[in-house]
């Protein structure tokens, strides 16, 4: 199997467990910049890349909509986030291992969506 036959669940399952080996030191805005191209790369090839992640983040918890993701996925990781973005390794960790559950959980309810909308 070749990462082109992995669905994006899939891969990104991958790249949550092995984040540094896709983008060197696994950091959190290293990861966010990663997902911010891999989403215009996306895009432009005509795949649904991350295509209403924000959205999904306003419906399922309490966030600013006025806000990119990135930010989302702050307030939501720390309630009363006040957009610094000096963390702490542990709190640092804290966010990649909820931005992934959240992506992870994103991707499953559209994966449903996709596969119960087929005959």
């Amino acid at each position: 199997m070749t990462l082109t036959d992995l669905s994006e669940r899939e891969y990104f399952v991958l790249f949550a467990k092995r984040t540094g080996m896709y983008i060197g030191e696994t950091s959190l805005r290293g990861t966010m910049a990663f997902l911010a191209g891999y989403e215009q790369a996306a895009r432009r090839y005509g795949g649904p890349g991350l295509d209403g992640w924000r959205e999904w983040l306003m419906t399922h918890h309490q966030v600013s909509s006025n806000l990119v993701w990135e930010a989302q996925v702050m307030q939501i990781a720390f309630p009363g986030w006040d957009g610094g973005w000096d963390f702490t390794r542990e709190r640092e960790a804290h966010a990649l291992k909820l931005l992934f559950e959240l992506l992870d959980k994103f991707l499953a309810e559209r994966e449903e969506a996709a596969s119960g909308a087929q005959p």
